[in-house]
């Protein structure tokens, strides 16, 4: 069992690096719009069915905007963005 644990540990340990990575690179290359990519992305695995994915992509978008005090973090913006992929996929 406490292998079992372990192994658990270090896959979620695992995940929250990728989630942490992804942001810094995002956050790096683009810091205002940081937060709308990560959103985008999240958008667009959803729309693709792929929740895990979708998830993460929310995960960095959170973490986008702890570490980056200059993202810009507007709803109506990440509305717009939702709508223009909705539209998309038509």
């Amino acid at each position: 069992m406490i292998e079992f644990l372990k192994r658990w540990i270090e896959h979620r340990r695992s995940i929250r690096r990728r989630w942490q990575a992804d942001a810094r690179r995002l956050a790096e290359d683009d810091p205002v719009g940081a937060y709308y990519e990560a959103q985008r992305r999240a958008l667009r695995s959803r729309a693709k069915g792929n929740a895990r994915e979708h998830w993460h992509w929310g995960k960095v978008a959170s973490e986008v905007a702890r570490i980056e005090p200059r993202a810009e973090m507007d709803f109506k913006v990440v509305r717009t963005i939702a709508d223009q992929e909705d539209a998309g996929r038509r």
